[in-house]
């Protein structure tokens, strides 16, 4: 016996596929992933993931130890492809034996996979097309997340339920996929797993988690926020091709439009490649994350938060929060 029959059943695989006790995975929020609420997530059935983020070798080095000694469970690590030193970032993966790479903000480059497959990991990546998402997995991905622009953070274009229509009838059979973006309760859980989602990936719900070193005045500005509220980021110069992020508004988001134009002109005078231009906006956002998630500057900071952010009210342990979610699951689908 479980305790939610009908949702663990309709999780097997991806449960399995992740050796958590739920297949509720945590999307990699840069700053907020840390140790203490990956561990605490991982701790409450549920599949914590390390956001690697701008983080340098040494650095996630020290926090995938500083993970292992909060919890014994399984978890992840988040690491973004067009990092400079993502060769070295695998290798440190490499030397804990982390179970499951997460690769995320584009397709991965050749000879990425192979390396994480060599030390025995799990290879996790988004895609954006079904005829992509097919490619990486016949390229030894070992699952797929789609993540629709409810999502908080950097997004695509499409739906989560649109995604879910159109990879879910091709690719669930025969794969591990999860459903990511704008999911805060368990109802819709259900429906994803009706689907054949082998799990689901929440980021938003799990911010203002108790165990989450965020500043409070960042959690309070989730908890005083709607849907409305998080809005996603324009791109002002077609020729920087600006990867769109949602985020609550403010002036930050104000800020970065002026970024764009800034970083557009150096690309214009030749005074930096694209590859640099790209790195410089990503660099841009990371300490804007950094201003709003610890030092609290909610204001000028990055307020990055899916459109479930409505959704979040108060403060509660991630071990909770996961109980509820299955709650609510378990609660729909036996009204089914």
């Amino acid at each position: 016996m479980t305790d939610y029959p009908l949702t663990t059943a309709r999780m097997a695989r991806g449960a399995e596929f992740l050796g958590s006790k739920y297949a509720i995975l945590c999307g990699a929020m840069s700053w907020v992933s840390e140790r203490n609420l990956v561990a605490a997530i991982s701790n409450g059935g549920g599949f914590g993931v390390i956001a690697c983020g701008a983080m340098t070798p040494d650095l996630l080095d020290a926090e995938i130890a500083g993970t292992k000694a909060l919890t014994d469970k399984p978890f992840g690590v988040n690491i973004i492809t067009m990092h400079p030193q993502l060769p070295e970032l695998i290798d440190v993966c490499a030397k804990h034996g982390v179970g499951h790479v997460v690769l995320a903000g584009g397709i991965p480059p050749k000879g990425s996979v192979e390396s994480i497959k060599a030390f025995g990991a799990k290879v996790i990546v988004f895609a954006p097309t079904l005829a992509l998402a097919k490619k990486l997995l016949r390229s030894g991905a070992d699952a797929l997340v789609i993540e629709g622009m409810e999502a908080g953070g950097h997004i695509g274009p499409v739906s989560t339920s649109v995604l879910a229509q159109e990879f879910l009838p091709s690719l669930a059979e025969d794969h591990i996929v999860f459903v990511a973006g704008g999911i805060g309760r368990g109802e819709a859980i259900a429906g994803y797993l009706e689907m054949g989602a082998a799990g689901v990936q929440l980021g938003t719900r799990f911010a203002c988690a108790s165990e989450s070193i965020a500043h409070p005045d960042f959690k309070k500005a989730f908890f005083r926020a709607s849907a409305r509220d998080a809005v996603a980021s324009v791109q002002v110069d077609s020729r920087l091709p600006v990867i769109p992020v949602r985020a609550l508004k403010n002036k930050g988001t104000e800020e970065f439009t002026a970024k764009q134009r800034e970083v557009a002109g150096l690309l214009d005078s030749g005074a930096v490649e694209m590859g640099e231009a790209q790195l410089q906006i990503e660099h841009y956002w990371a300490g804007a994350l950094r201003r709003a998630v610890i030092d609290g500057d909610v204001e000028n900071g990055s307020l990055m938060a899916g459109q479930s952010v409505g959704m979040v009210r108060e403060e509660e342990p991630a071990a909770r929060i996961i109980a509820k979610l299955m709650e609510e699951s378990e609660a729909a689908l036996a009204r089914r």
